[in-house]
């Protein structure tokens, strides 16, 4: 999987968990400040992160990810080792 195409699917996983307009889903946009995400839509997210992409993400890295941006990052890394 590209790049390109993990920042895709990331962003359409945050459009859906959220119900939030896939067109508004942006790397620069917070996830509780612009996206109004609580704690446990974080938590969904997360799982739905490591179920698409094959990947863990232990408790602490959960606050790591503020932003969209930090998510795509997050799981380019995870996946490349």
């Amino acid at each position: 999987m590209s790049d390109m195409e993990i920042a895709e699917k990331v962003k359409d996983i945050v459009s859906d968990k959220l119900d939030v307009p896939r067109e508004e889903v942006e790397e620069s946009k917070n996830f509780i400040n612009d996206l109004k995400a609580d704690s446990l839509a974080l938590v969904e997210l997360g799982m739905a992160f490591e179920d698409n992409f094959g990947i863990s993400i232990p408790d602490e890295d959960y606050e790591k990810l503020k932003t969209v941006g930090d998510a795509v990052n997050y799981v380019k890394k995870a996946r490349s080792g």
